[in-house]
Parts: structure tokens; C-alpha cells; sequence
């Protein structure tokens, strides 16, 4: 990731006494790594197995540490990982937001190794304390711009010394600039939408359901559902809602913040819309308050967003398109989409209270990457967590019955988003 974190948690490590490796990928890979210890990894996923057995075998390698895993690269090093008993910190961005990231033992998201089971979570947070959130994290938006411009400059200027590095994002980082500086440059036009949106929907006065939308290159939605991408999963919200949403409802669907504006969903939203006879129900926000939506609506529709956790946290009914850790008996509805509009359940609190619970308690650090602050809470967190031993650890993971790291392993479970 394009953050200072690892290199700092590197640092960290070595003071201990503890012997840190590094493999880098690409140019942006080394500037971020500043420490002793550090190999460079040159040529293309057929030799990656090879190389990285041999350097785990070196180095003696007990834990590997990496950031998301369903990156191609990373993927086989969990398999290889698995294979010889080496266990696998995932980190991720926080289940939990603002305040937490992600550092799952095994794999995040589709992947975890948190059970679907609402009973187990109710027994095992009895031996937990009382919710209490962890501190305040502010994250910084220009750092987060300038750290992602350095790292993505110094793998375009260095690709000669990394011939075999593809990147697992579906667009050149020059291609998404582009995208982010005409978004900048309607910066003024879309604050004039998002007034008369949001003044239209007050207006009318009706009761809506909230849709909030994911990154299109999001690992969420391109691995761990079965929408596959956003189009998709637009198509099928708003067909849904049309046939069996009530009359006098609306649906309302609001961009993400870091949508890099290469495709116009305002516009593809109000054409699908059309086509299926709501374009006067459906109403597309590019920015709104987040949490005002979420409390004022009937209902949330994800397909794997952080957003469906805070809606459960506000005690609203949640659907889920995806593979969400949450999405369980007691916490989302399961009957389906079709559904969902006229059947929508609220959670159980007790349920939520332990699930969140258990979560932090299992797979999160307090902290952030990108301010120096949040960065220093997010190192200590994870120092302490790696240093606990795994006997006394809750964060041991629960078997699997496929196994994270088969090559047929299945990570995401068919719902039906139909009515039958």
C-alpha cells in the first residue's frame, strides 16, 4: 500500500530484535522501504513460487506480512504460506471506520476465518469486556494524494529494473489522474447536484432505501461477490426495487469518495433507472452525509461496504450482495433482494454488540495510514498483537473447510438475489 505504515512496522520489528525481509515489487515498493533487508523481485507471476520458496527457506521465514490477499502475487504467497505452516498477517483497510484497519490471521473479508454462526459470536463475546470504540483517528486526504502520486511516479520511472511487475488494478495510474483531475475540475457543478439532490429528496418526503456504492476496482466486488463489478450490481438493485419495492418508496444511491470518476454513474444510474420505469423513484447523490442517509432510510443495500456495519450499528436492516463478514442470521436479512423491500428486518442488538466486539477483538488495530498519529497508534497495535502469543490470542483462527489457500478454495457464497 501506498502508506508509511509497513516501513514503519519494519522498523519496529527490527528494534525489537526481530529479522525483517522485505521483497519489492516494483520502484514505488522501494521508495516506500527505506531499511536494511530488502530483496527486489524482478520477473513475472510463473517464477514468483520459485523465488519466494527459496527466500522463505533464507531467511527462515516464521511470518509473512502483506497487505490485502487477493492480489495474483499474493494469492500464491498464502498458498506457499499455508503449505509450510507460516502464518499470514492480512491488514486491510478497517472492517470498523474511522478509527481501526484490518489484521486478520489467515485472510480478510471472503476469506476470513470468522464463522457465519451468530450463536458462536454471543458465546465467545461473553469472555470479552464491554464495546468501547478506540481513539480518535484522523486521516489526512492530502497525504493519502501525495504518498499514492510518489508511489505510482517512482513505478512508472523505475519499470526498467521491475520488467515482470503487472499491477493488479484494472487502470494506469495515469489513466485514473485523469479521471481524478476532471472530477476536481466539476468540483463546483457536482456541489450544485448534490444540493438539489439532497433538496429533492427532503422535498418529497418519502421513505427510501440507501445504496451506497463501492469502488469498481474494489477486491470486494470483483472477487468476494457475485456482481463481479458495479454496473452490474446497479442493474440489479434498481430492477429489483422496481418490481417489488413499495409504491411511494424512493431509492437512493450515493457515490463513493474516492471514486476516481472514469465512469459517470450519475448518468448510467439514471439510464438503468429509466429502462426500468423509476427514473422518477431514483434519486443519485455524488456526495451526501453519510450517516444522515443511513439513519433517515428504510433500509441499507450493499454488496460488501463498511457502510452496511454502520447501518447495523444505527439498528437498520441490511441486505448484502456479497460475501460481508457480517451477513449473518440475527444481523441481515437473508430472505433474498426481491424480498428485502417489503420483508426488511432490523438486527438483533445483542448479536451486533458481540459481533463487534469480537471483530475488534480478532481483527482490528486502532489506528490508520495516513496521518503520523493514527500511523503510530496502528504500529503499536500491531506490535502488540503480533507479539501475543498465539495460545492466549483470541485472534486464533477458526478451521476452514476449504481452506483459504486452495486453488479451488470458493470464498464466496451464492445468495439468492431473487425471489424464487
Amino acid at each position: 500500500m501506498a502508506s508509511q505504515f509497513f516501513g514503519e512496522l519494519g522498523r519496529a520489528l527490527a528494534e525489537k530484535g526481530n529479522p525483517v525481509h522485505r521483497i519489492n515489487f516494483n520502484g514505488g515498493d522501494w521508495v516506500f522501504w527505506r531499511s536494511p533487508g530488502a530483496v527486489n523481485y524482478r520477473w513475472g507471476l510463473k517464477q514468483w513460487p520459485k523465488f519466494l520458496e527459496a527466500h522463505l527457506t533464507k531467511w527462515a521465514v516464521t511470518d509473512i506480512i502483506l497487505f490485502g490477499d487477493c492480489r495474483p502475487l499474493h494469492r500464491e504467497a498464502v498458498r506457499i504460506a499455508e503449505r509450510r505452516g507460516i502464518r499470514v498477517y492480512v491488514f486491510d483497510e478497517g472492517y470498523i471506520r474511522p478509527n481501526w484497519v484490518t489484521m486478520e490471521l489467515g485472510g480478510v473479508n471472503g476469506y476470513s476465518s470468522l464463522p457465519r454462526d451468530p450463536a458462536w459470536f454471543r458465546a465467545t463475546a461473553a469472555k470479552l469486556p464491554p464495546w468501547r470504540d478506540g481513539q480518535n483517528v484522523v486521516s489526512s486526504f492530502s497525504r493519502r494524494s501525495f504518498e499514492d502520486v510518489l508511489y505510482n511516479v517512482a513505478t512508472m520511472s523505475l519499470m526498467p529494473f521491475y520488467p515482470g511487475f503487472r499491477t493488479h488494478r484494472p487502470w494506469h495510474p495515469l489513466v485514473e489522474y485523469a479521471g481524478w483531475l476532471l472530477k476536481f475540475s466539476r468540483k463546483r457543478a457536482i456541489e450544485r447536484r448534490v444540493a438539489q439532490g439532497v433538496a429533492r429528496l427532503a422535498a418529497l418526503d418519502r421513505p427510501f432505501y440507501f445504496f451506497p456504492l463501492q469502488l469498481d476496482c474494489d477486491s470486494q466486488i470483483r472477487h468476494h461477490s457475485t456482481v463481479g463489478r458495479i454496473a452490474p450490481a446497479i442493474e440489479l438493485v434498481v430492477a429489483s426495487f422496481a418490481r417489488n419495492a413499495p409504491a411511494d418508496s424512493l431509492l437512493v444511491l450515493k457515490e463513493h469518495p474516492l471514486d476516481n470518476a472514469l465512469t459517470n454513474w450519475r448518468i448510467l444510474t439514471a439510464r438503468i433507472a429509466a429502462k426500468a420505469g423509476v427514473g422518477d423513484r431514483v434519486i443519485y447523490l455524488e456526495d451526501a452525509d453519510l450517516m444522515s442517509l443511513i439513519t433517515k432510510s428504510e433500509g441499507v443495500v450493499t454488496v460488501n461496504s463498511t457502510v452496511g456495519f454502520l447501518a447495523l450499528a444505527c439498528g437498520k436492516p441490511v441486505v448484502t450482495l456479497g460475501d460481508a463478514i457480517y451477513d449473518m442470521q440475527d444481523l441481515t436479512f437473508q430472505g433474498g433482494l426481491d424480498d428485502f423491500w417489503s420483508m426488511k428486518t432490523p438486527p438483533d442488538p445483542e448479536t451486533f454488540d458481540a459481533f463487534r466486539r469480537v471483530a475488534v477483538a480478532r481483527t482490528q488495530v486502532n489506528g490508520g495510514f495516513f496521518s503520523r498519529a493514527s500511523l503510530e497508534l496502528a504500529v503499536a497495535g500491531a506490535m502488540a498483537r503480533l507479539e501475543q502469543p498465539l495460545s492466549e490470542a483470541i485472534i486464533t483462527p477458526m478451521p476452514q473447510p476449504s481452506g483459504i489457500g486452495s486453488q479451488d478454495a470458493a470464498p464466496v457464497r451464492k445468495k439468492r438475489t431473487s425471489a424464487r
